[in-house]
């Protein structure tokens, strides 16, 4: 039963909660920025490359039961060919930078978020006294003081 209480403990435990939340809010936003790169980013791309469509870029290392040329990955896929698809590496590589820069300006504005808070919590924050009160002749005295400077009593 130890184990159970234990990994219970550990489950409802704030962060682990967040980094659940994280990890679903971050496959979505990875599907939607792979489609942002396939659909809109590399098409004006691939036009202006001479009509380059990065989705199908390959190497045909080996032949399927049709023989090449392949239009497509499909195409090569269907006929059993074995290829070396760089033109979707390439659509893996321009979404990894976009997620990671967005990930990027993402913990850039939460830490500056934090410093603002810690900033003002700060500023709310009362100052550590400086002064102290004699307890026999009720002057304002220095709070590092062992005797008092007006009737020269000795301080606890």
């Amino acid at each position: 039963m130890g184990i159970l209480e234990e990994f219970k403990k550990f489950a409802i435990r704030g962060n682990v909660i967040d980094m659940a939340v994280g990890i679903i809010i971050g496959g979505a936003f990875s599907t939607i920025v792979k489609s942002l790169v396939a659909d809109v980013i590399m098409p004006p791309i691939g036009l202006a490359l001479g009509g380059v469509d990065f989705a199908n870029l390959m190497w045909v290392i080996s032949e399927g039961t049709t023989p090449a040329p392949y239009l497509t990955v499909a195409d090569a896929k269907a006929a059993g060919a074995v290829t070396v698809n760089y033109g979707l590496f390439i659509n893996s590589v321009i979404s990894f930078v976009i997620v990671a820069f967005a990930v990027f300006m993402l913990v850039k504005s939460i830490n500056k978020i934090r410093e603002l808070e810690k900033k003002e919590a700060e500023e709310a924050a009362p100052a550590a006294p400086t002064t102290k009160d004699c307890a026999y002749c009720f002057s304002s005295i220095a709070i590092a003081a062992t005797r008092c400077p007006h009737c020269t009593s000795a301080l606890d």
